[in-house]
């Protein structure tokens, strides 16, 4: 509910000693226009929403050469293969959002029919090229891109949402979603019950710190965002890594984001040695004093300029990998990272000739 307020952090490490290595946690909000509907219209958005299509391939092709594990935290929507499909898992009971716009659901008559018409609202078989790829975890972004923060909504709510969100990812993938990325990172307790009772191991939480923490679309003010502009280029808030998740928490742990990873910006270009510099000097932080950084950014983010953006990637996943080789410093799922803490046992390893199959 919106007058609730979230615990930073599920749990914290035994001691001062750290007891494990770093770890670079990466999480991507795969979303497509269901993810921007309110502030972009297709036609404004249209060049980053279909450089998705070369985007999600060229990032999988990255994370294999540097061995990274990430997760992608989708949409449910997008799984679906046609307009008639998705309106047969729309839940019986919706949100009310007091801000209409935040509804797909006021709007579906205007998506077409199928991937091929429609390459802005559905994506399955980017989603199969995803689950196909090892060490890629395939999460839930819920299934319509809810926001638990805004007015007109509830955990009744959530809870249909999210459900329909597991029972479509198992129907299509053969598994069910082990972490969720809330939308806008907007999130409270009594929605982290919610997640709980559903049997997910993890979610993104934000950084508790005056810059980061979750609040409603309304309360945003130029300022904070002006700020945690500023902050990705210079040390505004200090280092942005976060304590690994310990043993003894309580599911869904909290893998706390730690950036932002801003798309290359044209007009900021010149600015571009001070971001790079910024997350080298946190990874380096992480890996030397076995904490955790997670890094996060969405597929549309590098739908346009994507060879400048895969640039940027190769340099922070090659300062990773030399970390890894100093320090042993690993690359982590959201639902690896939480089933450390959990003493979860992992699930056996998926190959390409595995896809549909029980994860």
């Amino acid at each position: 509910m919106p007058g609730d307020t979230m615990a930073p952090t599920a749990c914290t490490r035994r001691g001062g000693t750290p007891t494990r290595r770093g770890a670079l946690v990466i999480s991507l909000d795969f979303e497509l226009h269901w993810g921007v509907r309110d502030k972009h219209s297709i036609r404004d958005y249209r060049e980053n929403l279909l450089g998705v299509r070369r985007a999600v391939p060229a990032m999988l092709g990255v994370f294999a050469e540097f061995e990274v594990h990430a997760t992608w935290a989708t949409v449910g929507f997008l799984l679906c293969e046609s307009k008639r499909e998705l309106l047969g898992i729309v839940p019986a009971r919706l949100p009310a959002y007091e801000r209409r716009d935040f509804s797909p659901y006021e709007a579906l008559d205007e998506i077409g029919d199928n991937e091929l018409e429609d390459p802005y609202h559905f994506a399955p078989s980017l989603v199969r090229r995803i689950a196909e790829t090892p060490h890629q975890e395939v999460g839930t972004h819920t299934l319509s891109h809810y926001y638990c923060l805004e007015a007109g909504q509830g955990p009744a709510e959530f809870g249909a949402d999210l459900a329909a969100a597991m029972s479509l990812m198992r129907a299509k993938l053969g598994r069910v979603p082990k972490s969720i990325v809330f939308p806008r990172n907007q999130v409270t307790d009594t929605h982290l019950a919610v997640c709980r009772d559903a049997g997910l191991l993890a979610y993104r939480g934000n950084l508790d710190r005056w810059l980061y923490r979750a609040r409603r679309d309304a309360d945003e003010s130029t300022l904070r965002r002006g700020l945690r502009l500023a902050d990705a280029y210079l040390p505004l808030s200090g280092h942005r890594t976060s304590p690994l998740p310990a043993d003894r928490c309580a599911a869904p742990v909290n893998v706390c984001a730690s950036y932002y990873l801003r798309p290359y910006s044209r007009a900021r270009r010149h600015l571009e040695a001070l971001r790079l510099r910024r997350l080298a000097n946190d990874l380096r932080h992480a890996a030397a004093e076995a904490r955790l950084c997670h890094l996060w950014w969405h597929p549309h983010d590098f739908g346009r300029d994507l060879e400048r953006n895969l640039r940027v990637l190769r340099e922070i996943l090659a300062a990773f990998a030399r970390l890894r080789d100093r320090y042993g410093m690993e690359s982590l799922t959201m639902a690896e990272a939480a089933r450390r803490a959990l003493a979860v046992a992992e699930p056996p390893e998926r190959s390409a000739a595995m896809a549909g199959g029980p994860w």
